[in-house]
């Protein structure tokens, strides 16, 4: 029996289903940062942001299963973007000292999740607390970023330029303090430069990986 020939992708105003779908996911994202970065998890509810995002609920839930699964997906769409930038500064600092590389990574960082006060909000206020999922989620990105320090700082012990010591702790303390402070600077109403606050954490980063004495390559 010769196979049954597949139908043809529907095709409407010359994008498929696929497309059309795509395109609803991307301006429900861009919704959630808005309302969730202005005006709150809390306060934006499903309809208000099926409204920004010219969505109807059945489109919502044929993209998210929750609010929760929209405002984990933007923040991974924001903490993905800070991977690859700190990578990036990484990659770029290769032969540099630890101290470079510290800041170069810790700018990289903080701009890319704190520059838009949208993806500030967001990011250190709006995703803590909200339900045990979204602690998961968030603490298994702090997981991430832990190993990515405590990788640093061996690479630095590796090159002469810090002491064997148990980062670990350093490193989720650093993330707490980060997380503290950029989540002070949000709630204040960005009063500080953010120049002044990246300043704060580099400062604080060299300290985990280099303490204080500790002799260390030249920036």
């Amino acid at each position: 029996m010769p196979a049954k020939e597949q139908s043809p992708r529907r095709v409407y105003g010359g994008r498929s289903a696929a497309d059309r779908r795509a395109e609803r996911r991307g301006r429900l994202l861009e919704a959630g940062l808005e309302l969730f970065g202005t005006e709150g998890y809390a306060a934006s509810s499903i309809e208000k942001l099926c409204a920004a995002a010219s969505v109807s609920t059945r489109n919502f839930y044929e993209e998210f299963s929750s609010r929760e699964a929209l405002l984990m997906a933007i923040h991974n769409q924001v903490i993905e973007s800070a991977v690859g930038e700190v990578s990036t500064a990484f990659a770029e600092t290769d032969d540099q000292p630890v101290t470079v590389r510290i800041e170069r990574a810790v700018r990289a960082y903080i701009t890319r999740t704190a520059a838009d006060p949208r993806r500030a909000k967001l990011s250190y206020v709006e995703i803590i607390g909200v339900s045990p999922a979204v602690e998961a989620h968030r603490l298994a990105w702090r997981a991430r970023w832990v190993q990515m320090l405590v990788s640093e700082a061996k690479r630095a012990v590796a090159r002469g330029e810090a002491e064997e010591r148990e980062f670990g702790l350093g490193a989720v303390a650093l993330i707490g303090a980060v997380n503290e402070l950029v989540f002070h600077w949000s709630t204040d109403g960005y009063q500080t430069p953010l120049d002044d606050v990246i300043a704060e954490v580099i400062r604080m980063a060299k300290a985990v990986i280099i303490p204080p004495g500790t002799a260390a390559a030249p920036d």
